[in-house]
């Protein structure tokens, strides 16, 4: 089944105790797409700039992304530069440039408005809900969404969960959205706005998943080494939604194997800098590492 994302395509700085580099190959629809190519063909509708390297596009296209949806606008690359602490579980933004993806104005073409899996990156949710009205109605539609966009679109944010089958948000966002502390209240909450499930990614700490009819706690893949967190919860996402889409199914036995598949891809991505991990690792490499989680969470 096809899966189409909408989001960013950036070029990142990232400092961590382990290193730093400079422009490499970020944004959350590019580690989505990566992860989620591992198990079903995924499009891609984003923006950037001339300056972005040709090879970076390659990049995309040789690992199973198509690209007819990335717009080469005039002007600059969206550029963000961060920096993590030893604990890594917090990325301090030293500057964000926002360039051609300040105008973004989501265009999905129409070979690409049939898609059975859409995931709505991190974006402005008033574009997120533009994008639902230029597709048919999807088997479904996942979105994630950030503290900013509760803070200063709360009523747009509010309106799009109302066409959304999940909403996935970390733990802090979870409680700004719902006001409250405990998590199982908040996700509660989260729900009543209308998605039909909501999954609460910690980090270290794992993944929560919520929904009407069942929850589900998934702990975090174990690594000895972690070297950038970058795009950790959008390859997350598009493990999660590739293997939902490879299967063609959302039950929840489907889902709960789809959060292990999200939380493996989102291993791999950590243990490098940008999508490296992900360009070097195979099929095989996946499931031995699915094989090995299954083996550590059994009791």
């Amino acid at each position: 089944m096809s899966i189409l994302v909408v989001g960013s395509v950036a070029l990142d700085s990232v400092e961590t105790p382990f290193g730093n580099r400079k422009d490499i190959l970020g944004g959350s629809a590019t580690f989505f797409s990566l992860a989620a190519s591992f198990f079903s063909k995924v499009d891609i509708v984003a923006v950037v700039g001339e300056d972005f390297p040709r090879r970076y596009v390659k990049l995309l296209k040789d690992n199973g992304v198509g690209t007819l949806g990335l717009s080469v606008n005039k002007g600059k690359t969206f550029r963000w530069k961060g920096r993590y602490d030893y604990d890594l579980n917090t990325a301090h933004t030293i500057s964000t440039h926002l360039n051609v993806f300040k105008d973004f104005d989501p265009r999905v073409p129409k070979d690409l408005s049939r898609p059975e899996f859409l995931f709505l990156a991190n974006i402005d949710p008033d574009l997120q809900y533009k994008v639902l009205s230029q597709v048919k109605r999807p088997k479904l539609v996942a979105c994630d969404s950030m503290n900013y966009w509760i803070n200063t679109k709360r009523r747009s944010l509010e309106k799009l969960l109302g066409g959304i089958d999940i909403l996935l948000l970390n733990d802090a966002e979870a409680r700004q959205l719902s006001g409250e502390s405990n998590l199982i209240k908040a996700a509660s909450s989260v729900i009543s706005f209308g998605p039909k499930a909501v999954v609460i990614k910690r980090g270290e700490h794992g993944v929560l998943y919520f929904s009407s009819k069942a929850h589900f706690v998934a702990p975090a893949y174990l690594l000895e080494t972690i070297y950038d967190p970058t795009g950790a919860g959008d390859t997350f996402a598009g493990g999660m939604v590739g293997y939902l889409s490879r299967v063609g199914s959302i039950n929840e036995a489907a889902i709960r194997k789809s959060i292990i598949y999200g939380s493996i891809m989102a291993s791999f991505t950590v243990e490098d800098f940008s999508v490296n991990r992900l360009l070097k690792i195979s099929r095989k490499d996946i499931k031995d590492r699915f094989d090995h989680y299954r083996k550590i969470t059994s009791f």
